[in-house]
């Protein structure tokens, strides 16, 4: 099977994956900013500010997620849609995805036990917070190595990085 015909069935079910996933930590930050900023009840600045860096990220993954995907399936060849386009908000999006899921880390020392962190308001969801930040950036690390391969491979062939994915 040709590496095109990989690139044409994974994209979409990469996207997709990275959709659902975007989703659910956006929900969950968009949430949690919403129930601390009503209740004015943040645990510290820390968790406040990278809570919301995490809900805009999600966003923005989003957005352009559903962006690539939708301009992957109508028009492949297009510079929109090129090796360099998504190889441009692929490393934006990894490195913001890697600022995001190490600090709510590093916020919470590695993680929360909230069986013996009671005290902490909602520390179930700012576990989850966490974990699906880490899945997130599992993802674009995916697509981070994958988007490197075709580039260097459309290199290889003698082909720009303007060029399309397949």
């Amino acid at each position: 099977m040709a590496v095109e015909d990989h690139v044409r069935r994974g994209h979409p079910i990469t996207f997709g994956v990275l959709i659902i996933f975007t989703i659910i930590e956006g929900a969950i930050s968009t949430w949690l900013v919403s129930t601390y900023n009503k209740n004015g009840n943040y645990p510290g600045r820390e968790v406040r500010d990278r809570s919301r860096f995490l809900c805009f990220l999600s966003w923005w993954t989003l957005f352009f997620s559903i962006l690539y995907l939708v301009f992957f399936q109508i028009a492949n060849s297009s510079p929109v849609a090129s090796i360099a386009s998504h190889g441009t908000w692929i490393i934006i999006t990894w490195i913001m995805w890697t600022v995001g899921a190490a600090t709510i880390t590093a916020t919470f020392k590695g993680g929360l036990n909230c069986g013996i962190e009671d005290a902490l308001l909602h520390c179930g969801q700012l576990n989850a917070l966490e974990g699906f930040a880490w899945v997130n950036w599992i993802i674009m690390t995916f697509l981070l190595v994958v988007i490197i391969l075709l580039g260097a491979r459309g290199l290889r062939r003698g082909d720009r990085f303007s060029g399309g994915l397949i």
